[in-house]
């Protein structure tokens, strides 16, 4: 594979993109959210913030926020609709690998894309549990 070809997407990611799901539009404040995570990447720059509800220690509701590429929006989107009706132990095994695959794959170099999605999940699971 080509450089210029290891930058195409798949069109899973193309549709998270541009039809993001649980995406939290406008005030955050708004959102009745029991926990919330905050990530980042220094060195791209990209920024998740993860907003959940939970009952019975299950995931009822997700919401996000990202600052980033293609590949980070498209990722916490997937990983939102992964996370969403599951205990909190099983959206915490949802491992970057795991949403790569939801998305039928990402470029290599954009891979930690999905690590970051994770690791946003998994401090609003930890938030949660230190409120608890």
């Amino acid at each position: 594979m080509t450089e210029s070809a290891s930058w195409i997407y798949s069109d899973i990611v193309k549709e998270h993109f541009l039809n993001p799901r649980n995406f939290l539009m406008g005030d955050e404040t708004k959102y009745q959210a029991d926990a919330v995570g905050v990530v980042g990447n220094p060195v791209c720059g990209d920024q998740m913030k993860m907003f959940i509800q939970v009952q019975d220690e299950r995931i009822t509701d997700i919401k996000w926020k990202t600052y980033g590429c293609a590949s980070a929006i498209a990722s916490t989107s997937a990983l939102s609709e992964l996370a969403k009706g599951k205990t909190l132990n099983e959206a915490l095994r949802i491992d970057p690998e795991e949403i790569a695959i939801y998305l039928g794959g990402l470029p290599k170099h954009k891979f930690h894309c999905s690590v970051l999605g994770h690791e946003a999940l998994a401090a609003a699971i930890e938030n949660f549990r230190q409120k608890a």
